[in-house]
C-alpha cells in the first residue's frame, strides 16, 4: 500500500510538472518549440494523467473498497456443516489454494496465481493458506463470510483476483459451511500466509476497470433446491467455478487483452447424452477419445456427486 502510494504521490508530480511544462512550450516564442515541445510535453501530460487518474481510483477501489462491516456470528460447526464444506473446498478451492498449486491438499496455496494466470505484471498474488495455520487464524468467522461475499480481506482491503471470483454468489448457508471444514481442518504452517502485492500498474488497471466486476449481492442468499433442473445446474456451475472461464451464461467469452477465448460448451455439451457427460466429466477425455485442454479444471468438477453433475448438464442443454 505504502509503496504504491508514493509511486501515485511521484507520477501526481510529474503531471503536474509536464503541465506546467506543456503551457511553457505553447507560449513560447518560437515557432518549433510550440509545435514541437508543445505536441511532446503534451502527449507526455496526456499519458501521466491517465496513470494519474487510474492510479486514483485503482488506490481507492483496492484500498478503501468500502465494504460493510463484517457480519457478527459463529458457525455451529456441526458435522453436516463441515461435511457439505469438504464438498464446496474440494471443488471450488483447492484449484487455487491447494497446496503450491498442486490443486492437491492441504489447504496451504502458496502459488502466485497471477503469474501462472500470466498477470505476473501486476505484481504477485500468491493464494492463501486456507488452514488454521494461515492468517485465517486471526479471522472471525464473519470476516471470512465477507471475504468470499465482499471479496475483501480483514482490513477491508479488496482481494485482488478473489474480488471477480463467482462464489460470492454462493448462498449464506454454503459459505457457512466452507468455513466450518476450514475451521476443522489441522493447522499447517505451509510456505507462508500468502497474500497480494500488487504493483503500480496493477493498481492502475484496476482503476481502469480493465478486469471484470462481479454481479452485484444484496441480502440473505439461498440456493435453488437441489435436483435435476436449469436452476440448480446454474448454482453447480457457481461453485463448479465454471462461469468464471465460460461466461455468466455459460455461453464463452471472446477474447481480451489479458486472456484467450472460451469456448460456449452448449453445443458439444447438448450433443451428448447424460452418461456421455458424467464419464467425460469424471475422466477428463471427450466420448471421442481426446482430452481435455491443460486449462479445463475437470479434476475439480470430476469429484461432483452424479446428481450434481446431472444437474449441471440440464443447464447446459436449455435455452439459456
Amino acid at each position: 500500500m505504502f509503496v504504491n502510494l508514493l509511486v501515485l504521490i511521484v507520477v501526481i508530480a510529474i503531471t503536474i510538472f509536464l503541465g506546467r511544462l506543456t503551457v511553457r512550450a505553447v507560449k513560447a516564442q518560437r515557432l518549433w518549440v510550440k509545435i514541437a515541445g508543445g505536441l511532446g510535453a503534451g502527449l507526455l501530460t496526456l499519458l501521466f494523467v491517465l496513470l494519474s487518474y487510474g492510479g486514483v481510483r485503482g488506490f481507492l477501489h483496492l484500498y478503501f473498497a468500502g465494504a460493510e462491516p463484517a457480519p457478527d456470528f459463529t458457525v455451529e460447526g456441526t458435522p453436516k456443516q463441515i461435511a457439505r464444506g469438504e464438498y464446496l473446498v474440494n471443488i471450488s478451492c483447492v484449484g487455487c489454494h491447494g497446496a503450491n498449486d498442486s490443486q492437491q491438499l492441504p489447504l496451504t496455496g502458496g502459488a502466485d496465481v497471477a503469474a501462472t494466470a500470466g498477470f505476473g505484471f501486476v505484481g504477485r498474488v500468491v493464494t492463501a493458506n486456507l488452514t488454521p495455520g494461515g492468517k485465517l487464524a486471526d479471522y472471525t468467522d464473519g470476516e471470512i463470510f465477507r471475504a468470499i461475499r465482499r471479496g475483501v480481506d480483514k482490513t477491508g482491503h479488496t482481494l485482488s483476483f478473489m474480488s471477480f471470483s463467482p462464489f460470492n454468489q454462493l448462498s449464506d448457508d454454503d459459505i457457512k459451511a466452507i468455513i466450518a471444514h476450514l475451521r476443522s481442518l489441522p493447522a499447517d504452517p505451509g510456505t507462508g500466509p500468502g497474500g497480494d502485492e500488487l504493483n503500480y500498474l496493477g493498481m492502475v488497471l484496476f482503476g481502469a476497470n480493465l478486469f471484470p466486476a462481479p454481479e452485484p449481492i444484496s441480502g440473505v442468499v439461498t440456493a435453488p433446491p437441489a435436483g435435476p433442473t436449469a436452476d440448480y445446474g446454474r448454482y453447480v456451475a457457481t461453485f463448479g467455478d465454471c462461469r468464471s472461464c465460460h461466461g455468466a451464461d455459460m455461453t464463452g467469452t471472446p477474447a481480451t487483452s489479458f486472456s484467450p477465448a472460451f469456448p460456449n460448451p452448449r453445443p458439444f455439451v447438448g450433443a451428448l447424452t447424460l452418461e456421455q457427460f458424467i464419464q467425460m466429466m469424471r475422466t477428463g477425455v471427450r466420448p471421442n477419445g481426446t482430452p481435455f485442454a491443460d486449462g479445463m479444471p475437470w479434476r475439480n468438477a470430476s469429484k461432483m456427486t452424479d446428481d450434481d453433475l446431472s444437474a449441471l448438464y440440464v443447464y447446459l442443454t436449455k435455452a439459456p
